[in-house]
């Protein structure tokens, strides 16, 4: 696919995307969310690349949907999107936005700027949110006669908790990173000149772990983070585990540590695979 309103580059063994629109404050369209969807599927299939950051172009990172894009094209009669499939609010056809970053490898938000709307809620499911000191959030919704999508009623009580989530999403108001940060919505803030620095500095140390066993946790926490049925809870951990016991990688962690040395689960997973 040619990227036109994304860039994409390795870094090592980060895959970074930057939305890329900066004259419209990377304001979100369709063709945006193909490119995302398409870049990190791609980084999935990439076995140099342990893990995903995500940033925006120039001084915004998301300034929400694109009005004339989306909401402007809708009210023409023409449905932009697919508000059906997979519960992906305003995702295209085929694109489950949810599905797809929590079956991913860890995914890092690096939120540079401004972030409204679905610049928030296509983040709240990634691993971990780091903000520059400049960046603000807001769950305008309500205030252009809509209701939140992708999950965001689940994932923002799971990160801010039920009082904090309400407030935000029913006052539409803007909160400042660090208000944000000390409200639970992001993990980090930083100084704007710090901030791919310190989301790469956590994507490496997720990326250093054998990619299998980190997508099989986040779909273990995926699964269990509501779950009431700790016997179930259980279930898919053991379950879980038991496969683990098979693979190349733990095989190699525990040879690696009675022998002094670094896991190279890489290597191990190749060999595995000849």
């Amino acid at each position: 696919m040619d990227y036109s309103q994304i860039t994409v580059e390795k870094r090592g063994a980060i895959c970074l995307i930057t939305l890329n629109r900066p004259d419209k404050l990377n304001a979100w369209t369709p063709r945006m969310a193909e490119e995302q969807a398409h870049a990190i599927m791609a980084a999935n299939d990439d076995p140099d690349i342990g893990a995903i950051v995500m940033t925006g172009a120039g001084r915004g990172f998301c300034a929400g949907a694109d009005m004339d894009a989306t909401f402007k094209t809708r009210l023409d009669g023409k449905d932009p999107g697919n508000d059906t499939a997979g519960g992906s609010g305003g995702m295209p056809a085929g694109v489950d936005w949810i599905e797809l970053v929590r079956s991913s490898k860890p995914m890092v938000a690096a939120v540079n700027g401004p972030a409204v709307g679905i610049g928030v809620t296509m983040i709240l499911p990634f691993d971990t949110i780091v903000a520059a000191e400049e960046a603000k959030f807001g769950m305008v919704f309500v205030k252009v006669g809509i209701v939140p999508e992708l999950a965001s009623s689940h994932f923002l009580v799971a990160r801010m908790g039920w009082g904090h989530a309400n407030e935000m999403m029913l006052t539409a108001r803007l909160y400042p990173a660090a208000e944000a940060r000390e409200k639970g919505l992001c993990e980090y803030v930083v100084p704007q000149a710090a901030l791919l620095d310190k989301a790469f500095e956590i994507a490496n140390l997720m990326a250093e772990n054998p990619s299998r066993q980190l997508r099989m946790t986040k779909e273990l926490i995926t699964q269990n983070a509501s779950e009431t049925d700790l016997k179930l809870a259980q279930k898919r951990e053991t379950d879980a585990l038991k496969i683990c016991w098979t693979t190349p990688e733990h095989h190699e962690a525990v040879d690696a540590f009675l022998n002094k040395r670094k896991p190279d689960f890489k290597k191990a997973a190749t060999r595995a695979a000849e």
